[in-house]
């Protein structure tokens, strides 16, 4: 076959393939987003919560339904990431607990529930425990910023293979330019828009460990299959890891298994870590803080480890000066 015939065929399977495959992985999550097992609140006396608890249940798996005996305690409970919200009933009526800086839309989500699903004539009263910032009312900023550090991520990886940094070399360029990723993202994210709360330092480290992830992964992956590996990186932080992400929802949004399978990626992990630490002093960011450090731990590894057997085998080596010529022998 020649080989012009060969490079047709090759475009007209593989670009349609790969735009069915894009179409795919963003359209999909957003055409089934709802509830599943979204961790909910309801508090207040047995007699009072068991109709509403009943009522949530039947929803086929929605809610993830944990029961608390008090307003206070309930409050706890999203405050440490337990639960996106909580239905409070009382003598006086029902008051319903939201987190926007959690999710904006499933607190839009839960006023919408807790009004169906309450008595007709029950007065509903709506406090906000831990609201997004001024800066960023809807969320929104929030939710745009995890698309730069996944491309920030990809980006790193890519320049660390195609100048064909090395060893300590590439090492020092993945950790070094992931710590000013973080810091420019906190100076503008944090400090300028408004759109972030929480610690300065903390967010920068958040914003920077989620760039080295990406970046150590791409790396790592470029150093195990060549250029192909800057690919399979993108596509798992870009195709894959934005949208499962669940940055502009929720992770219990998306359909199931891509919700769990979004937090294993480092721009869903990277997304819950930021947010935990943005909003919420830290709570619940235990998980995504280890799935985000073993991206990175991995793909540094990786990096050095090819690098030294290359090193043994006598391989080319980047790193290594150049070796001057023989002097010529006189005749």
């Amino acid at each position: 076959m020649p080989s012009q015939t060969r490079k047709l065929i090759t475009v007209l399977v593989a670009l349609p393939l790969a735009i069915t495959f894009i179409l795919w992985a963003f359209a999909w999550p957003v055409a089934r987003t709802a509830p599943h097992d979204l961790p909910l609140g309801v508090a207040g006396p047995a007699e009072a919560t068991a109709p509403v608890v009943a009522g949530l249940d039947a929803r086929g798996g929605a809610f993830d339904v944990h029961t608390y005996p008090d307003a206070d305690a309930a409050t706890a409970a999203i405050e440490n990431r337990d639960v996106y919200g909580a239905l409070v009933l009382g003598p006086r009526g029902a008051e319903l607990l939201t987190a926007s800086a959690a999710s904006p839309s499933v607190a839009q989500l839960l006023e919408q529930v807790a009004a169906q699903g309450l008595p007709e004539g029950t007065e509903l009263t709506v406090t906000d425990v831990v609201p997004t910032p001024d800066g960023d009312p809807r969320g929104a900023v929030f939710g745009v910023s995890v698309l730069p550090m996944a491309m920030a991520g990809i980006a790193l990886g890519a320049l660390v293979t195609l100048l064909r940094l090395r060893g300590r070399y590439a090492i020092a360029a993945l950790l070094g330019t992931a710590a000013l990723v973080g810091v420019a993202g906190a100076l503008i994210g944090h400090s300028w828009l408004g759109a972030m709360a929480g610690n300065w330092g903390t967010v920068a480290a958040s914003l920077g460990l989620m760039a080295l992830a990406g970046g150590a992964t791409v790396a790592g992956l470029a150093a195990l299959l060549g250029p192909r590996g800057i690919g399979a990186g993108a596509v798992l932080l870009m195709m894959l890891g934005n949208p499962w992400s669940g940055a502009t929802s929720a992770p219990e949004m998306l359909p199931s298994p891509v919700g769990t399978l979004g937090q294993l990626l480092p721009t869903g992990s990277g997304a819950t870590l930021l947010r935990d630490v943005a909003f919420f002093d830290g709570a619940g960011a235990a998980y995504p803080l280890a799935v985000l450090t073993a991206w990175a731990v991995a793909g540094l590894a990786t990096v050095a480890v090819v690098h030294h057997r290359r090193r043994l085998r006598g391989g080319p080596v980047a790193d290594a000066p150049p070796a001057s010529p023989a002097p010529a022998m006189a005749r």
